[in-house]
């Protein structure tokens, strides 16, 4: 996996980071890449909002961020979603290194 499959845009408070959405799933946090977005999947189902607080929480532990750093952007309703953060480059790479073992 490569950190150059991911387009991050930046944007006034931080950066715009595509997220693949996985509700349901087993356990959450980063699982790969999927289509130019960060793969990221939450045990939380899809309904009322409980996934888009869960990925948020999963994006925020996986960051290294506060929760209140990081905010849905775009995608409330679907699987494509954008996040915003403040993340550093780095930290990217290594969860993807880690999600490709």
């Amino acid at each position: 996996m490569s950190i150059n499959a991911i387009t991050l845009t930046p944007s006034a408070d931080g950066v715009l980071l595509p997220v693949k959405a996985q509700p349901g799933a087993r356990r959450n946090g980063v699982v790969g890449v999927h289509g130019g977005s960060l793969k990221v999947a939450v045990s939380a189902v899809a309904e009322k909002g409980k996934a888009n607080a869960a990925l948020a929480e999963a994006i925020a532990e996986a960051f290294l961020l506060k929760p209140s750093q990081v905010t849905l952007a775009r995608g409330a309703t679907n699987p494509q979603k954008v996040f915003r953060l403040e993340t550093v480059r780095s930290r990217l790479e290594q969860l993807l290194a880690d999600a490709g073992r």
